[in-house]
């Protein structure tokens, strides 16, 4: 949960923890592994045992961060540029594999001062649905007719727009009001 909140919690009430907050404000898209899904972090974990096995096999052990710091710079030069890689074809480099590429280019830019997120949940049995904003929850009536309805929330910032998941009837819009714990139907 140090990279992500979104998995926190009893009914994963998700949310922005600061890590992703400054990442979003640098405009840098997070993505994150899935559960169960090795492979993906196998990559990763097979790339920083191949890194520590060149670094233990180097005849001169560093002594300094500046000296640990050269050497990972020359086995980054190394792997990406001279080294051939099975999982590549013909056993490219990766950055022979790279440069054949072709580059993206800038697009539209992407909104970064919104916060948009999906939450699926149940009406409880007083008619309502609660949801994490700003750090505090808040209750958004729904109404006891729906109680037990399995809703889909989408949310962007303080907009909220609360669907019925097997009708797919919108069942509340409505913008979150800060200075209230309960927002009302009205």
């Amino acid at each position: 949960m140090v990279y992500t909140v979104r998995l926190a919690g009893i009914g994963r009430q998700g949310g922005r923890n600061g890590f992703e907050a400054q990442l979003r404000t640098w405009g840098v898209i997070q993505k994150n592994s899935r559960p169960n899904h090795p492979t993906t972090c196998g990559k990763a974990e097979r790339f920083q045992q191949t890194m520590k096995k060149w670094l233990r096999a180097q005849p001169d052990q560093p002594a300094t961060l500046a000296d640990l710091q050269t050497l990972l710079e020359r086995f980054r030069h190394q792997y990406n540029t001279t080294r051939p890689h099975r999982s590549l074809p013909h056993r490219a480099t990766p950055a022979a594999l790279y440069d054949t590429r072709p580059k993206a280019l800038p697009g539209p830019s992407r909104d970064t001062d919104t916060h948009d997120r999906v939450r699926h949940d149940i009406v409880d049995k007083s008619g309502t649905v609660t949801l994490r904003v700003h750090g505090q929850l808040r209750h958004i009536g729904i109404g006891r007719t729906h109680a037990r309805t399995h809703v889909i929330l989408l949310i962007q910032d303080l907009q909220v727009r609360v669907i019925n998941a097997t009708t797919g009837e919108i069942l509340r819009d409505l913008t979150i009001n800060t200075n209230r714990d309960y927002q009302p139907r009205k």
